[in-house]
């Protein structure tokens, strides 16, 4: 029986997890997932709560995961341009909830297509063929995506098989993505650019804040017409396992980065980590104050001000993998020696 021929599947299966405990935790989360065929959309569900969902809308032009909820229920995606927030930004609108791409792959742009809301001449699309082995559970789901990568003709660059592992622990959310990219005929260039790869664009509460003020829209949808310097509700910042904080982690290299801010009254900890086995590695951070959170491998040199560069290539027939975890933690920022404890959970695993 085929997954996409379903409007509604719900799998349990009991699956078994190394891990640490966290001091005062018993409930074993359920993690399960509603296949929306017709919405386009795989709704990810950990004890009944949406924590978030894989969907590929026609005008985003590639898979996403949005939105991104912590367990207790906050969302931590900007809501711009699918679902638009009052007090958001509205710049940049390619960058929707969590994805992977890059700005230059045999000469077309893929993480920047629709940035006017239309797709660019340019463009290239990520398209969604079929989702397989969707397997629920006791703290632990996966499920594998598969994608086509196209040039503005329509012609196929490259395949994509994606498996996705969400894992429920106690006041945090993990998300694993194993993205293996597979050239055809002919070989596949990354050429060297700072618009990649692997990316979040979070809410405005999870911004920097900025002295230098930014337009906001209003409850419908429209842009304010002069800067807002209030910085209200803003309290992001960032922090890399090399020790580097704040704005200057951008084009510096370290295994993960954590974003860490107040929304409300809840600490959220957001980190990104990074994989030995990934080309690049560790990556360089294309991590900004306004809110895109990226990891980019593979945009050297911009990243080094022209004394390196990196332009990688994936051989014809050949594949390569790209390795990343999320970590979204509710009520606390986490220390350094609990997301290196997560850091080398990662790398066991894969």
């Amino acid at each position: 029986m085929k997954v996409q021929s379903l409007s509604i599947v719900l799998v349990s299966v009991v699956l078994s997890i190394s891990w640490r405990n966290q001091p005062g935790e018993q409930k074993v989360s359920q993690v399960d997932f509603v296949n929306r065929v017709a919405d386009k959309k795989v709704d990810i569900m950990i004890d009944g709560k949406l924590f978030t969902a894989l969907c590929w809308p026609d005008n985003v032009y590639k898979p996403i995961l949005y939105p991104v909820y912590t367990s207790a229920g906050t969302e931590i995606t900007r809501g711009f341009p699918l679902k638009p927030r009052e007090g958001e930004q509205n710049d940049h609108i390619h960058q929707v909830g969590i994805w992977l791409n890059y700005g230059n792959v045999n000469g077309h742009d893929f993480w920047g297509n629709g940035y006017r809301g239309v797709k660019e001449s340019n463009g290239g699309v990520i398209r969604h063929l079929r989702i397989e082995q969707l397997k629920g559970g006791s703290g632990e789901g996966s499920f594998v995506s598969f994608e086509s990568w196209l040039d503005p003709k329509g012609e196929e660059l490259m395949t994509e098989k994606t498996e996705y592992h969400f894992i429920a622990k106690g006041s945090a959310r993990i998300i694993d993505r194993i993205t293996t990219l597979t050239a055809g005929d002919t070989a596949v260039l990354f050429k060297d650019t700072k618009e990649g790869m692997f990316g979040i664009r979070v809410a405005r509460q999870l911004e920097l804040p900025s002295s230098q003020g930014v337009i906001l829209i209003d409850a419908s949808g429209n842009p304010s017409k002069k800067k807002n310097t209030k910085n209200e509700g803003v309290s992001g910042n960032y922090r890399s396992s090399e020790g580097v904080t704040g704005e200057t982690v951008w084009g510096t290299r370290a295994k993960w980065v954590d974003l860490f801010g107040i929304i409300g009254d809840e600490k959220i900890s957001l980190v990104v980590c990074d994989h030995p086995k990934n080309p690049g590695y560790p990556t360089y951070w294309h991590a900004r104050g306004y809110g895109l959170f990226a990891a980019n491998p593979l945009g050297w040199n911009d990243f080094t001000k022209g004394k390196e560069i990196f332009n990688f290539t994936i051989p014809a027939g050949r594949s390569a993998t790209f390795r990343y975890r999320v970590i979204v933690n509710s009520g606390a920022h986490l220390t350094d020696s609990e997301v290196n404890a997560y850091e080398d959970d990662f790398i066991k695993r894969y």
